[in-house]
């Protein structure tokens, strides 16, 4: 008996250090720059266990009033058109998801930016139920303490856009040579067209199929209400 108490005690404690971790840590990136994230650090090992491959960590951080305004509005065109609308979880995309992995099918887009932005910031790549639980429970954590301009920033801020490119002003000065800022549309909406397998495609040697993507998303940008974030 007395095994099982300290057992219990254990758990109780370690239970409570981790929702007052995981909570104050949600609430400090809420106002402070994402410093580094768990993939950056993956990518950087494999970048060092690689014989063809440079390490390499471009990232620069800046506030959303100094984003060219059509970044926003391009990944939110591109990633999750249900932004503004959701809490987190786009429901119908899970169950379309769901649905498609019965059928034997792989369904794009039940990940919300939302979920995008925890599983860079806060947790390593995978897809067992462990991750997937803590996925959940940081994904609400999030969309109860941050505004959703706040989840933007941080996403276009620590996204992976490149080889050892993280987030829109890295990105912005490796492939035009500008600003984020400065960004225009057609340059916003390349850039997210490659959002889905960055390290595959660039927006300096775009294929026919990501000039597509880019051509949809202008079109999306033009339809959904703007976002009014950014320069």
């Amino acid at each position: 008996m007395r095994f099982f108490k300290r057992v219990g005690r254990f758990i109780l404690k370690a239970c409570i250090w981790f929702f007052a971790l995981s909570i104050g840590l949600v609430i400090i990136y809420r106002f402070v720059p994402v410093p580094i994230t768990p993939l950056m650090v993956v990518r950087l090992v494999e970048q060092a266990a690689s014989e063809d491959r440079n390490m390499k960590l471009s990232k620069d951080w800046v506030p959303m009033e100094e984003i060219s305004k059509q970044a926003p509005q391009a990944v939110y065109a591109s990633e999750d058109q249900k932004f503004l609308e959701h809490h987190g979880f786009d429901i119908e995309a899970m169950k379309k998801a769901w649905e498609g992995n019965q059928q034997g099918k792989r369904i794009k887009g039940a990940s919300t930016i939302t979920q995008q932005t925890v599983k860079n910031v806060f947790l390593w790549q995978g897809r067992n139920y462990l991750r997937k639980g803590l996925e959940a429970y940081f994904t609400v954590l999030v969309e109860l303490l941050w505004s959703k301009e706040r989840i933007m920033e941080v996403y276009l801020n620590v996204i992976e856009m490149g080889d050892g490119i993280y987030g829109i002003e890295a990105a912005s000065q490796e492939f035009y040579n500008k600003p984020a800022s400065n960004l225009t549309k057609s340059e916003a909406a390349l850039i997210a067209a490659v959002l889905p397998n960055p390290l595959r495609w660039s927006p300096t040697r775009p294929t026919g199929y990501n000039r597509q993507r880019q051509t949809w998303i202008m079109r999306q940008m033009s339809n959904l209400k703007p976002l009014d974030w950014g320069k």
